[in-house]
């Protein structure tokens, strides 16, 4: 089943309800359905292999989405915050390929062989403004890829996942109803194009029949002053972002009364950040989403009914819970295995393992799911006995000290319970004694620090083996865009703070 399919049958039942945009004046089901089969009919004239977007969040990027299914071309937004460099590379990798760009970005990918330019102001002159074309009538696609998405690169040079239709469109029909949503309701987006949230946030909008409303870039002060103008009632954030948004909602005093539900996922969450949103907005249904890219975004959630009874609750067991991200969706499989590839028991860390149709586990000229329909995350977790999933973190992340794998996630999290402590780190570091040496990086509330107070806090809650050996200090940690700490960079500026000390 093509993506395009879940435009179409959203335009057919309600074309006169607002997809895109504003209530008054915004881009209904019906026209965005003939302005993508516009652009459609230019972009197989085009004689391209790819469709790349290089530029903000806006009512372009639906368009090219399903224009681009339309005419049988994979879609491929990039992310415009890399290097000058690193950018033009990406570009050129979707060869021969049409790009649009915002149109002050387009110096940066100037000279990229092997694409065809097309400024965004351009493009939209043409194809989003005036009164809306008739819906032209193309021959399907046969081409079964939908979008290329590029990894964030946290650990490597990026691969280009591949999201087939069927991925897609399996996760939207599994996880949303038809036309579920009020004509009042609206989504505000405000992760970036290129992330997985931003390419599953315009399919289950169009199908459950939700308005999106865009926010061409985050800051917590835009991102409130949006919600509260267009009546929000649903939006999807990344725990750096709702940490901020708490903050501005506490000085300016509004409470977002339209609000009903706010999904996030991309990074742990602090404990105290989800306690703090959840007193903040009493009326407001908080899920956590966890995924990937590869697997066509959420693979489990934490409900709002979770989420209300771990924070009522004095059970540890229940409590716990605010630090899981729930249980999987039950049309996908999911398990932790050991090293052998064996399934492990309950309450055992292990590598999380998905199946299901929604599942990619693919990229170009690579594939990276089993014969028989295993993907292998590369997260490292565990289940409880009741099905809750604990992520501790890319498996890239674990340290091994003297031969014992460490999880930087669960130091962390007792660590962040400190009150002094605003946001942490902790990563590995070469050691001859043990192999590596665990290391925190602590960004603190005040201007004192008693490192002993907080090793003595970690001992406590987990063991000497776990307690950080060396300590270091931060005005803030590096994250990228989508609220991932980027633990390879902290840990090349710690490197390479060591190495200029001993020279």
């Amino acid at each position: 089943m093509q993506t395009t399919l879940l435009l179409d049958i959203a335009a057919d039942a309600c074309p006169d309800r607002v997809a895109i945009g504003g209530l008054v004046g915004g881009m209904t089901f019906k026209s965005l359905r003939s302005r993508g089969s516009a652009v459609a009919q230019w972009m197989r004239h085009s004689e391209v292999q790819n469709v790349a977007f290089v530029g903000m969040n806006g009512s372009a990027l639906p368009v090219l989405l399903f224009a681009s299914g339309m005419a049988g071309l994979p879609f491929v937004p990039i992310n415009y915050r890399l290097g000058d460099d690193d950018l033009r590379r990406l570009v050129m990798r979707t060869a021969p390929g049409l790009v649009i760009v915002d149109d002050d970005m387009a110096a940066r990918i100037a000279g990229a062989s092997g694409v065809d330019i097309i400024l965004r102001s351009q493009f939209e002159a043409r194809f989003l403004l005036g009164a809306a074309p008739d819906a032209a009538l193309l021959p399907e696609s046969d081409n079964d890829i939908a979008v290329l998405l590029f990894t964030s690169g946290t650990t490597g040079d990026p691969k280009a996942a591949v999201l087939r239709h069927a991925n897609l469109t399996s996760y939207v029909m599994s996880t949303v109803e038809f036309l579920g949503s009020e004509e009042d309701e609206a989504a505000l987006v405000s992760v970036p194009p290129y992330h997985i949230a931003g390419i599953s946030a315009i399919l289950t909008a169009v199908y459950g029949g939700r308005r999106l409303v865009y926010l061409p870039s985050f800051t917590a002060e835009a991102w409130v002053e949006a919600a509260a103008c267009e009546k929000v009632t649903h939006a999807m954030v990344v725990p750096t972002m709702l940490a901020r948004i708490l903050d501005v909602m506490a000085c300016t005093g509004q409470t977002l009364p339209h609000l009903k539900a706010l999904s996030y996922g991309g990074g742990r969450m602090p404990e105290p950040v989800i306690a703090r949103a959840l007193a903040a907005l009493p009326h407001v249904d908080f899920v956590n989403a966890y995924g990937l890219t590869e697997t066509s975004s959420t693979v489990a959630l934490l409900s709002a009914e979770d989420h209300r009874t771990a924070i009522g609750s004095d059970n540890p067991k229940l409590r716990r819970r605010l630090a899981s991200v729930g249980r999987p969706l039950p049309s996908l499989e999911l398990e932790i295995r050991g090293p052998d590839g064996a399934p492990l028991p309950a309450g055992e860390t292990g590598e999380i393992h998905v199946r299901g149709e929604q599942v990619s586990g693919e990229y170009l000229h690579k594939k990276a799911i089993c014969d028989d329909g295993w993907f292998a995350t590369n997260d490292g977790g565990w289940l409880d006995e009741d099905g809750y999933l604990f992520v501790d973190g890319r498996l890239d992340d674990v340290i091994v000290r003297g031969g014992e794998n460490i999880s930087p996630g669960e130091i962390e999290d007792v660590l962040r319970s400190h009150p002094d402590v605003a946001d942490c780190a902790v990563l590995g570091l070469p050691d001859v004694q043990w192999g590596e040496k665990i290391v925190a990086v602590i960004v603190m509330r005040s201007e004192t620090c008693d490192t002993a107070a907080l090793a003595a806090l970690v001992q406590a809650r987990l063991r000497s083996t776990k307690t950080p050996e060396e300590w270091h200090f931060s005005d803030a940690l590096p994250y990228n865009d989508t609220g991932k700490l980027l633990r390879r960079v902290l840990k090349a500026d710690l490197s390479a703070s060591v190495q200029s000390m001993t020279t």
